[in-house]
């Protein structure tokens, strides 16, 4: 009997550390900690770019992600999380994105993302259908049909604007790489 009950123990253990099985106390910290990275992220970028305030506050909404990446000579990788926020109704989306990288490099990086959706049409559809990305932009860069520009912005689909925001780590690389955006079912 001791050594069933020994046995149910490890099983428990085992399964407890397993995302489907996290408590609501387990999910929401996650939460709030996704929400503390958010307002660090958009913070960073308020303070590295001032004028960027007014404009993720006039948006449809954002997105904020925290994520981590390494690159070891040809292949590499990252995964992050965040949130999608509607300026509107506050309405908060929580996130998970994954990338492969493909490329001569070596390092690693932590980095942020800010998406500013311009419309909600934008916003849902990356919500509703995640999004892929297949090239890495790091230039400034202006939509020909509407002439806008933002400052340190990269526009990556029609009314979607992104941020990036690099912390601590070195990274020389030259890639093509694919990132997916998608729900986080656990925690919404």
């Amino acid at each position: 009997m001791k050594r069933l009950i020994s046995v149910i123990g490890v099983i428990f253990v085992l399964f407890a550390g397993l995302p489907g099985l996290a408590t609501a106390a387990d999910k929401e910290a996650q939460r709030a900690e996704i929400r503390k990275n958010s307002a660090a992220t958009l913070n960073q970028l308020y303070k590295t770019n001032p004028g960027t305030r007014k404009l993720v506050e006039s948006a449809a909404g954002y997105a904020t992600f925290s994520n981590f990446g390494m690159k070891i000579l040809v292949l590499g990788g990252g995964t992050g999380q965040g949130v999608v926020v509607a300026n509107d109704t506050h309405r908060e989306v929580f996130m998970k994105m994954v990338e492969v990288q493909g490329g001569l490099g070596f390092g690693a990086k932590k980095f942020r993302l800010v998406f500013v959706f311009e419309n909600k049409e934008a916003m849902n559809q990356f919500v509703r259908s995640g999004w892929e990305a297949g090239a890495q932009a790091t230039l400034a860069a202006t939509e020909g049909s509407h002439g806008k520009a933002y400052q340190g912005a990269v526009s990556v689909a029609p009314g979607v604007w992104l941020f990036q925001l690099t912390d601590k780590g070195l990274a020389a690389e030259a890639t093509v790489k694919g990132t997916k955006y998608y729900k986080d079912d656990a925690l919404n």
